[in-house]
């Protein structure tokens, strides 16, 4: 039997339902939110890249919850910009802390996902650790990061024909030198031939860690 077995249910957010898959990992360890691509171009929780994501902290025995923005599928409510987004992945964190009061929240996103999810983990200091997967810098500004004390990790591919490499490159130049820059070489912005790559990278980043 796969150890990856979701769970289908809604959380309550401040539009309405908001739909979400959820699989429970270990005792302890880390409970993790991961934020998909632009609801107005296709992006919802079953994205591959989300999905992937999603699997490579749940092969690390974390407990990980995936979920559809406002007025994506079976998500209540309409399009907000961004903001209201935002407010639904504080939503999904307050639900993990309830779930799972004794593991460290941490953050996941994924192009868009990125920007809504570093946005709530910016004036949510219960997330302890981000991770910012092709980040949509040329679309939006994440200035808001740039005094950030946390953990933070940002991969991107080098042949991204979406967010282009050099502008991730640049937003790295301002951003805290704690912060961790990982580049896929050749990847592009689904790192459709890179997607194990990408994993293998993730789980080697979270696993060089000491901290929680």
């Amino acid at each position: 039997m796969s150890m990856h077995q979701h769970a289908k249910m809604n959380i309550q957010g401040k539009a309405g339902k908001l739909e979400a898959l959820y699989q429970r990992g270990e005792a302890g360890k880390p409970a993790v939110v991961v934020c998909h691509p632009h609801p107005l171009y296709g992006g919802t929780m079953r994205n591959k890249v989300v999905y992937w994501i999603a699997r490579s902290f749940e092969d690390m025995g974390y407990t990980v919850l995936r979920f559809n923005f406002r007025g994506v599928e079976q998500s209540e409510g309409t399009w907000d910009e961004g903001q209201g987004e935002s407010d639904d992945v504080v939503s999904t964190l307050d639900w993990l802390a309830q779930e799972h009061p004794e593991s460290p929240l941490w953050l996941a996103g994924f192009s868009f996902g990125t920007y809504a999810g570093l946005l709530a983990a910016h004036r949510d200091k219960r997330v302890y650790r981000m991770f910012a997967i092709a980040p949509a810098v040329n679309i939006w500004s994440f200035d808001f990061m740039c005094d950030e004390t946390r953990p933070l990790t940002v991969i991107s591919g080098t042949d991204d024909e979406i967010v282009p490499f050099e502008k991730v490159q640049t937003w790295m130049k301002t951003m805290p030198s704690h912060v961790t820059f990982i580049s896929v070489d050749g990847a592009g912005h689904f790192f459709p031939a890179h997607m194990t790559t990408m994993m293998e990278l993730l789980k080697k980043d979270v696993m060089s860690s000491i901290s929680p």
